[in-house]
């Protein structure tokens, strides 16, 4: 019977009987329609049986495995070219038996951070906890100039792994100097306002800048620490780190490590080299024979897309990238850095111009220290906006599962990009091999 059949005997029995038993009729009617339609519209639809489904799924097994058997095959045979132009196997360490006897150092994370950051801040605890301090459970240590609230301690303590610090810095060691004048530093605001300079009004930002550079590393809490990982809130790493970056730091004996190197804004920093110049004619002793002066000298392109900044200053803006450094807090302690720091701090340029932390950090280390106590970190994917920086290597991605953004470049292939420039004038390139301590990663 078609539906048309069925609509006109529905009405003839609708006229023949009362409303209550058209109700019934109705009903059957539907059902009549819908059995109907399932037999006209799907009747190449075959039913499926358990069996069917079991065998579906034995067999989606099968291809699985072979899929991860192909992959397990493709990793091991994967290689990897080190510093000596060799060819070695890719080796991924066993996280579960590394973490029963895991080594740690004396080292700390660190983060300067506020109250009204917790979101970010836990942000930043969970990405570097799940990708690294899970296996390894090292302290947190949060300094803010004002007293932690009892929800950012509450929140934080429970995120880490390891235990949690909580620090308060003193007046004195945030606000602005008593030797600053504040005329001439409220006329270099106006000045940094109408010229539209980054954070050229932010008197808070500036006090930010000067701690970093000269105080961090004197605060109570990191005084029995030898080294330090720095976070921000809000930052991301893509990447399994699968080394400890503290032990393989004592193991080398580096001292200062870096993600990212790029141009700074040379706004920010008119007179900045001028009184580094003055320095080392108070120091000249100071400057490392094995320094590398030339990574922050040099202006000749490296690539056809290099870009040189203009002005009259030897200083190329190149600098590493603070917001992500892990180093060593007795190279901070010593006393060429402090004389090194107190004699730019004297010079008010921190507070009468705009000078940040990563340009003091990175001249400091490119003249104080050995070009080969710095190590560029090449394998750890990282991220603080607008930056990304992550593994090109496909056996590296996949080995460290990492995840990278399909939407972002790599910072390192950018034309602003000053990596390019401390493998030819730093210390070099470096590669995965020499990250693994052989006793404890490879299997």
């Amino acid at each position: 019977m078609s539906i048309t059949e069925i609509s006109g005997s529905f009405r003839i029995v609708k006229q023949s009987m009362n409303w209550h038993c058209s109700s019934v009729v109705l009903a059957a009617f539907i059902l009549l329609v819908s059995f109907g339609i399932k037999w006209i519209v799907l009747p190449s639809i075959p039913s499926t049986s358990p069996q069917t489904i079991r065998r579906l799924y034995e067999r989606s097994l099968r291809l699985n495995s072979k899929f991860e058997n192909s992959t397990h095959l493709f990793l091991q045979e994967a290689r990897l070219k080190p510093a000596t132009n060799s060819y070695v196997d890719a080796k991924f360490p066993n996280v579960k038996e590394q973490s029963s006897s895991v080594h740690l150092e004396n080292a700390t994370i660190l983060m300067l951070c506020r109250n009204w950051e917790l979101p970010g801040v836990l942000k930043s605890m969970r990405a570097l906890e799940d990708r690294f301090n899970r296996d390894y459970h090292y302290p947190w240590v949060f300094l803010n100039d004002a007293n932690f609230t009892s929800e950012f301690i509450t929140e934080t303590s429970a995120m880490a792994t390891g235990k949690t610090f909580y620090g308060h810095i003193p007046p004195e060691e945030w606000n602005t100097p008593g030797y600053i004048n504040e005329t001439r530093y409220h006329e270099s605001i106006l000045n940094f306002t109408k010229n539209d300079v980054i954070y050229g009004d932010s008197r808070s930002y500036r006090n930010m800048c000067h701690f970093n550079s000269g105080f961090f590393f004197r605060q109570k809490l990191l005084l029995n620490y030898d080294y330090y990982f720095r976070v921000e809130p809000g930052v991301q790493y893509f990447c399994d780190f699968q080394m400890d970056p503290f032990r393989l730091m004592r193991e080398n004996r580096k001292k200062y490590g870096f993600v990212i190197s790029i141009l700074e804004y040379p706004d920010t920093i008119p007179t900045l080299w001028d009184t580094v110049e003055n320095f080392l004619t108070t120091y000249p002793s100071y400057l490392h024979e094995n320094s590398s002066v030339a990574f922050i000298t040099s202006k000749d392109p490296i690539g056809p897309e290099t870009i040189i900044p203009k002005g009259d200053s030897p200083y190329n803006m190149c600098h590493f990238w603070s917001n992500f450094e892990i180093g060593d807090l007795n190279f901070f302690r010593s006393k060429e850095y402090l004389d090194y720091f107190n004699f730019l701090s004297r010079s008010g340029g921190f507070y009468y111009e705009r000078w940040g932390d990563a340009p003091v950090h990175t001249i400091a280390a490119s003249l104080l220290l050995d070009r080969d106590d710095i190590i560029h970190f090449e394998d750890i994917g990282y991220m603080h906006p607008p930056f990304y920086t992550f593994p090109d290597s496909a056996s590296l991605k996949i080995g460290k599962r990492c995840i990278v953004p399909d939407d972002q470049r790599n910072i390192d292939i950018l034309p602003h990009s000053c990596l390019p420039r401390w493998w030819k004038y730093g210390a070099g390139k470096k590669f995965l091999r020499e990250y693994f301590h052989e006793e404890d990663y490879l299997q």
